[in-house]
């Protein structure tokens, strides 16, 4: 039986320039898995977005074939007619694209947007439609359908906007989906539900997945079959459980002795030498309610983003929130950098020096929020929306100093420099516009201009999820470096709980906006107590294919709060207490 996808000796290249895929190979079996990996800028995305003829207008195809074997009979995809094509993509073929905000219209609901596909390739009703989306919106994880159905893209997170992304290329379900770095900015738990849904659609209809990943414990748990890829090349390919196991290519032995782990065993906590009152960031009692318009004559719906928040973080460490989209944890970093006022009775703290008085973020003065924003700078969530496209990266990186009066042109722009160094890039680029830059790479210039004002706090907002794993191991050893040798402190947002195990002081886990566990990585991870940190854990993936994802256990504790066990129930907002259970050790539940 011939292959669903066979790709052979695909190159593509630039002007003048050598290749950036260089001659690569790959065929894909209907209900299999591929998985290609490798660092950014490998030619992974180049290679996918081929399939669908979707590369950019400078792109040239210099050689090779893409053969597509569907249920009505094989076709030559480069060959075929831009009005055929135009009929197979988002039907037989879809894709989930890296970046949403990029993908999705801001003009129109998202639901208009994902009961588009039904409408054009299946000639749906406006009812049939909707309620198909509105199913698969259940199915990915939204908690609320109909609202997600009556939003619009800048209304949601990058971990919600991620999941509608997924919602469009699947309710066709097509014969081939290509999945581009899928779940960079989900959750683990939604992570594990997609790709049990992935799974669950794969065996219902015998769809074929390439899967663009550098999350090493996805591919040991969805792939049959591994590509690797290095600057444009295949390093190896084979069996999921032969790569994985035991990689042949010293690349690919590089590339998975990166990928980050929770130890097996707790670390020791580091002694401490900050005075135990000396605290840069203190959140006291901070909630956040938005109004959300309802449409019509509908009065509107007031929506709690996170209720009574309390958080300390102690100059010179790193305070973790961990937690699934929605839960809150961006709204806490936004009202810590003053961009969004909390509701009454909440206050933040902010103390510069030991010595210092502490300052009300929210009551500063003009001159003072300028000082406070050099002090405190952000990491944001999203690259490509936090770069301005008509800057080059020059530009982007001297602009704050420039605003601060820091320097020289001259020792602005060999700052620049030096930030483009620290975070492994090439002072070259600072000519280049964000949009020659790969998702990663976007992500290096993110922190690099936050580093630019030296600044004593950094709050950083999944700082690391578009990152191959040996940039983020590049990035998490700069980020360690830094605190240590400037007594830097961190505010540090991730999903990842294998990023948070090493890099973080204290971690607090979120759920529906409050805080349900607090406590040290070496006791969080190895004694948790409350059902949804424990189905937190469960649900990351591990580099290893004999330990596959427990979706039941991941299911009980990330389902409804009215569902956990009795010590840890509640409805609505009534949520219990947070109650120290040891010392250093808060759990959220009834006495």
């Amino acid at each position: 039986m011939a292959p669903l996808l066979e790709v052979n000796d695909l190159s593509i290249g630039f002007g003048a320039g050598p290749p950036v895929v260089d001659r690569v190979s790959f065929a894909l079996n209907a209900g299999e898995t591929l998985a290609l990996v490798g660092e950014s800028g490998s030619g992974k995305t180049l290679s996918c977005r081929s399939v669908l003829r979707l590369l950019p207008d400078a792109a040239q195809m210099r050689g090779g074939s893409i053969r597509f074997n569907g249920a009505e009979g094989p076709v030559d995809l480069l060959a075929l007619p831009e009005k055929q094509m135009r009929a197979i993509r988002g039907d037989r073929i879809s894709m989930i694209f890296q970046e949403p905000m990029r993908s999705l219209s801001p003009l129109h609901r998202i639901g208009d947007q994902v009961a588009e596909v039904l409408r054009l390739h299946r000639d749906m009703g406006r009812g049939a439609a909707k309620r198909a989306v509105l199913q698969q919106f259940e199915k990915v994880g939204f908690a609320d359908p109909m609202r997600a159905w009556k939003s619009y893209p800048f209304e949601m997170s990058g971990g919600m906007r991620q999941r509608a992304m997924i919602a469009m290329a699947m309710v066709a379900k097509p014969e081939l989906l290509i999945a581009d770095e899928p779940t960079t900015a989900l959750d683990v738990t939604t992570q594990a539900q997609v790709l049990g849904l992935i799974r669950s659609l794969q065996a219902e209809t015998g769809m074929g997945v390439i899967l663009v990943t550098h999350d090493l414990g996805v591919v040991a748990n969805m792939a049959q079959k591994v590509v690797v890829m290095h600057k444009g090349r295949v390093m190896e390919r084979g069996d999921a459980q032969d790569v994985l196991g035991s990689p042949a290519h010293p690349y690919t032995a590089k590339l998975f002795a990166a990928a980050p782990m929770i130890p097996a065993v707790a670390a020791p906590a580091p002694a401490s030498t900050t005075p135990a009152d000396d605290m840069i960031l203190d959140l006291r009692n901070v909630s956040k309610t938005y109004t959300m318009r309802a449409g019509g004559w509908r009065k509107p719906v007031a929506v709690s983003a996170c209720q009574h928040v309390d958080l300390q973080l102690p100059r010179g460490k790193t305070l973790a929130i961990v937690g699934e989209s929605g839960s809150g944890k961006t709204t806490c970093a936004r009202i810590a950098m003053g961009a969004e006022r909390p509701d009454a009775d909440g206050e933040v703290l902010f103390r510069p020096a030991p010595a210092a008085p502490p300052l009300a973020v929210h009551d500063l003065s003009p001159a003072e929020r300028k000082a406070f924003q050099r002090q405190a700078q952000m990491v944001f969530q999203d690259p490509y929306s936090s770069l301005s496209p008509r800057m080059r990266v020059q530009q982007a990186l001297t602009e704050p100093m420039e605003v601060h009066n820091i320097g020289t042109a001259r020792d602005r722009r060999e700052k620049a420099a030096e930030m483009l160094r620290w975070v492994g890039l090439n002072p070259d680029m600072l000519g280049r516009f964000p949009h020659a830059f790969s998702g990663g790479q976007r992500q290096r210039l993110s922190i690099a201009r936050a580093l630019t004002l030296d600044p004593k706090l950094l709050i950083c907002d999944e700082p690391t999820s578009a990152l191959d794993v040996s940039v983020q191991e590049q990035i998490l050893t700069l980020l360690e470096d830094i605190r240590d040798r400037a007594n830097l402190s961190y505010l540090f947002i991730s999903h990842d709980l294998a990023v948070v195990a090493r890099i973080a002081d204290e971690v607090a886990v979120m759920r529906a906006g409050v805080i349900v566990e607090q406590a040290p990585p070496d006791t969080l991870f190895y004694n948790p107590q409350h059902p949804y940190t424990r189905a937190l854990i469960a649900a990351q993936p591990e580099p290893d294919i004999s330990r596959p994802i427990d979706l039941d256990l991941v299911a009980k504790g990330a389902g409804s709060p009215t569902l956990w066990p009795e010590q840890f129930r509640f409805e609505g907002h009534h949520a219990p207490a947070l109650r120290e259970l040891e010392p250093g050790h808060k759990v959220r539940c009834h006495a």
